[in-house]
């Protein structure tokens, strides 16, 4: 089955103010915004890949299992914005202000953090990886996450690999951080049978894992 990669969830503001919105889960990919005023917004779950968010005001939103991947936020503020089991990867942090942000198991994948203002490098939840980490997987696993890639759903998402077509290691060892690897293999191989609704960020298949864990399938 075709999955539909239409951008109907991204947006394009500019000049304006959208205060207290719930983006919770939005695909915002290859958004537009500029000098727009977020504050108090839910962006939980939702997908930023290749958003162009310039001079943006995000003053106290939550980006709870965001993904900002090739993102432009250049100039824009996140005071006191929540970041959890948030991802950045490629993204350009030129002059963005973090004052006040907090971070819980944050990530910075290839990303100048040293561009970004306020940001807090000593803090223990936050990550920095320079680049794509290596990992020595088991056949097993490499096997398991190939059959998943050939998923329509988990293809279209585009979370367990590079842009070159590799497997995303930085995803696959966030995984083996929720799940142990017999798990993980037994779970990437009934997400590539059963999955069957678009998605895109990885907590997406994390909560169809533990889903699966909880009703005693997996």
């Amino acid at each position: 089955m075709a999955v539909n990669k239409n951008t109907a969830n991204s947006f394009n503001y500019k000049n304006m103010k959208k205060l207290n919105k719930n983006f919770m889960y939005k695909d915002l990919k290859r958004s537009h915004c500029y000098d727009t005023d977020f504050s108090g917004s839910n962006f939980d779950y939702a997908s930023f890949r290749g958003a162009h968010l310039k001079s943006c005001n995000f003053f106290e939103c939550t980006f709870k299992s965001a993904e900002f991947v090739g993102t432009n936020l250049k100039k824009s503020k996140f005071k006191k914005a929540r970041f959890e089991n948030t991802l950045f990867e490629s993204v350009n942090l030129d002059g963005v202000d973090f004052n006040g942000a907090t971070f819980k198991n944050t990530i910075f994948l290839a990303t100048d953090v040293t561009k970004a203002v306020n940001l807090n490098l000593k803090n223990a939840d936050v990550r920095i990886f320079d680049e794509m980490p290596s990992l020595n997987l088991s056949e097993k696993l490499e096997n398991a996450v190939k059959e998943a890639m050939k998923n329509d759903y988990i293809k279209a998402s585009r979370v367990l690999d590079t842009k070159e077509g590799a497997i995303n290691a930085l995803s696959i060892l966030v995984l083996l951080e929720n799940f142990d690897e017999e798990t993980l293999i037994k779970g990437l191989e009934l997400a590539a049978k059963n999955l069957d609704k678009g998605f895109s960020t990885l907590s997406y298949i994390i909560t169809f894992l533990k889903n699966y864990i909880a009703q005693e399938l997996l």
